[in-house]
């Protein structure tokens, strides 16, 4: 191992891992209530028009258009009622010339007609007519057969994350089973000396395992299935041999600790040898998690990330988490992100990224973003944040009462 190593950028570390990941090829059938931020396995095409039958959309009258025409305060149309159309039933009348039917929210516009007068601007004269104050339009306050979604038409690509609203649209139309892609399986392997069960009580210079749950948790937020496979010691042969199982059940293996450049470092070696091409990035131009390593063995990724928690998470986030998008075929993910001003400066160094957490405070009905100083290895220096700020790599810092973007955790 040498002693030091050549970093490159975020973006470059991404490019060369990304350009050798491959779909998962496993799908499973879901019952809809099920499907919530699952990824789409195929294209979904609708089996039929949403509406299928012309619809109201407000309360108020079925009338043909063209008898409304000019119609006013001063000068109303008078209209003939012919009937009322009954919630949840077919339309059993036919509005004729000078002819209007009661129609309510939803309901089905009865043959004849083709707009809707809403309630408001009509006013009854007896128990058989109704006078109309503004007209109406063709298509007014109705909804045509198709007007939401034809048949036969694309509802949503492979690779779509399903949110409530598809769910409904995919409800509208008949469809409650989708087939979604398998969650990647994520094996999470801890490694240490000092490092316990967070069940334990830690002895002199120990500390208890904090990355496996965070990361387990950032893995099923972006919908993959994370495997805890415990906590190897600084022994290279258990820490191979661990590795090795772990990796041998999973899509993807993440290994925390030991990937920082020093005279005990075995984790590169280790994860070099698990399989072809081996180790991509060895090093990456942010800060906190520099160490970070990337790498595929025989078509799964691999990543070592730094111990620290603080650096953990932001190397996940940073590498992890759009591996996993992508073997899912998913597209990027849209950052939730705010503007607001930075409170105090933030220094940094050209050349590197660094990742700042920021808490979020209003001041004023002005959003400030106030910076979370603290050591990589402070979980809480995260726990206090709401979001990140990025410090470009050519820059030297952000200086206070600077806007700037914060990415929302």
């Amino acid at each position: 191992m040498p002693e030091l190593f050549h970093v490159v950028t975020a973006d470059e570390a991404n490019a060369r891992l990304q350009s050798l990941l491959t779909l998962l090829d496993r799908a499973e059938e879901l019952p809809l209530h099920a499907a919530l931020e699952r990824v789409l396995f195929q294209d979904l095409h609708a089996p039929c028009d949403l509406p299928a039958f012309p619809r109201s959309t407000m309360d108020g009258f079925a009338v043909r258009a063209a008898d409304t025409f000019g119609a006013s305060e001063g000068l109303p149309a008078y209209l003939t009622l012919c009937g009322e159309v009954t919630m949840g039933r077919q339309a059993d009348l036919r509005v004729g010339s000078g002819q209007a039917a009661r129609v309510h929210t939803g309901g089905m516009l009865p043959p004849g007609s083709d707009a809707v007068v809403m309630v408001e601007h009509t006013q009854a004269v007896d128990a058989t007519m109704i006078e109309v104050v503004r007209p109406v339009a063709v298509g007014e306050n109705m909804l045509p057969v198709g007007e939401d979604v034809r048949a036969g038409a694309l509802l949503f690509a492979r690779g779509h994350r399903l949110r409530p609203q598809d769910l409904g649209g995919l409800a509208g139309v008949g469809l409650t089973t989708v087939c979604v892609v398998a969650r990647p399986r994520v094996a999470l392997l801890a490694t240490g000396d000092e490092v316990v069960p967070a069940d334990t009580t830690p002895g002199p210079g120990q500390v208890r395992d904090i990355n496996s749950y965070t990361l387990a948790a950032l893995t099923r937020r972006v919908g993959g299935e994370p495997v805890l496979c415990g906590i190897a010691p600084d022994d290279k042969a258990t820490l191979r041999r661990m590795a090795v199982a772990a990796l041998a059940t999973a899509d993807v293996l993440v290994v925390s600790a030991g990937s920082s450049v020093s005279t005990r470092d075995m984790t590169a070696e280790i994860i070099a040898s698990l399989g072809q091409p081996g180790i991509l990035v060895h090093g990456v131009a942010i800060q906190p998690g520099k160490p970070t390593i990337l790498a595929m063995a025989d078509g799964r990724p691999v990543f070592g990330l730094p111990g620290n928690p603080v650096s953990a998470m932001a190397a996940f986030e940073l590498f992890v988490a759009p591996t996993l998008r992508r073997l899912q075929g998913a597209g990027e993910a849209l950052s939730a992100v705010t503007t607001a001003r930075l409170a105090r400066n933030i220094a940094s160094k050209p050349g590197r990224e660094d990742l700042v957490p920021v808490r979020l405070e209003r001041r004023a009905d002005q959003l400030w973003a106030d910076p979370v100083f603290g050591k990589s290895n402070q979980i809480y220096t995260l726990a206090r944040a709401d979001g990140i700020v990025r410090v470009p790599l050519d820059q030297s810092g952000l200086y206070a009462d600077a806007l700037v973007e914060v990415r929302l955790f």
